[in-house]
């Protein structure tokens, strides 16, 4: 009981005096690692996210893991140490068909008191017993001790590090300053153990790792984005997304990148060669928002579709983040064949996103 009432009063929010906090732009510069690897504390979001899929039988698993690191706006010259100046959030998710929706938990506190922490030196973030860390061999360790269920991986790089955009300098709108740093770690190699209703299950599987950080991601007319993270058969790398206009729902950007197997570097693809098509509706019976589930997306000259491992993979983390999101594993098919898979990211359907 103490231990919970500790957990509520150091994630609880207080009164304190707000000031113009001041940001850092994000313009280009050469990403350095392992620095990069870890937080930037400066900067107003950041969040590593890896999502995979587990070859379980009779049919395989979808899971995620996020941990977001947030910098408020309350005043940095305050000494006290229930200040939140930081706040460390964490998601996690099963999708099992099965259970026809998200097994899922989430956690939320402010930096500090050893309960939540995110490592500048290199990835290692940690939120009361749930951790993620990259170790000295390059390889990541996830421990998420979650309501319903337990999850442990370890996955393995197989291949260098993608740099999203020029570089690591990722653009998300029509104005420079919209912008990310964005680095991606496809085609990882997962061993997991995944605790349920009393047992536990040793399972592999395929994941992939995207970790940003930024001050100004999206233009004010920006309702939200739909992404795509997708492992191809073949060795390649498929990063895609699209963010939509306020009201029309249109295309304000768009950007995609392909790196194919042995290529040490991705090739990209401007606004107008990404195209996203909805495919199959579905509308939550809990939120009423209506997602597009399965998407048609055009890069350059090929056409893919994405499909669901099930419709109901909505994450309600408003508690949280403020936001609701759809976290789908889905299938990449090309001309009907399946060419890989990953996971479709939608954002924004039900009220505009706040970041």
């Amino acid at each position: 009981m103490k231990r919970r009432a500790f957990l509520a009063l150091a994630a609880a929010p207080m009164l304190h005096a707000r000031v113009a906090v001041e940001f850092p732009a994000v313009v280009p510069r050469p990403l350095v690692f392992p620095r990069d690897h870890g937080a930037h504390p400066d900067y107003r979001t950041e969040w590593w996210y890896l999502t995979g899929w587990l070859d379980a039988e009779p049919q395989p698993l979808g899971f995620q893991i996020t941990f977001f690191r947030t910098r408020t706006e309350i005043d940095p010259a305050n000494p006290s140490r229930f200040a939140a100046q930081q706040l460390v959030i964490a998601h996690a998710a099963i999708a099992d068909p099965a259970h026809g929706s998200l097994l899922k938990d989430e956690r939320i506190a402010r930096a500090g008191f050893g309960l939540a922490e995110a490592s500048e030196a290199d990835t290692d973030v940690r939120l009361d017993r749930w951790c993620f860390r990259r170790r000295g061999d390059g390889a990541y360790e996830c421990v998420a001790p979650a309501r319903g269920f337990s999850l442990r991986f370890t996955a393995r790089p197989t291949q260098p590090l993608l740099l999203q955009g020029e570089d690591g300098f990722s653009r998300k709108g029509p104005h420079p300053a919209q912008a990310s740093y964005y680095y991606s770690q496809p085609q990882l190699r997962v061993e997991a153990e995944l605790a349920r209703n009393g047992a536990a299950r040793r399972l592999g599987g395929t994941a992939w790792l995207d970790h940003e950080w930024s001050s100004t991601l999206l233009d004010p007319e920006a309702a939200g984005w739909d992404w795509v993270g997708m492992n191809l058969d073949d060795g390649a790398a498929l990063t895609a997304f699209q963010i939509r206009r306020r009201g029309s729902g249109e295309k304000l950007y768009a950007y995609a990148s392909l790196r194919e197997p042995g290529a040490s570097r991705p090739r990209l693809f401007a606004r107008h060669e990404v195209e996203f098509t909805p495919l199959q509706p579905w509308t939550s019976p809990r939120t009423r928002a209506t997602w597009p589930v399965a998407q048609r997306l055009r890069v350059g000259g090929r056409t893919f579709d994405t499909r669901p491992l099930f419709a109901d993979q909505e994450l309600d983390s408003r508690a949280t983040t403020g936001a609701v999101y759809w976290e789908g594993a889905s299938l990449l098919l090309e001309s009907g064949r399946r060419v890989g898979r990953g996971y479709l990211e939608m954002t924004g359907y039900v009220a505009p996103i706040r970041l």
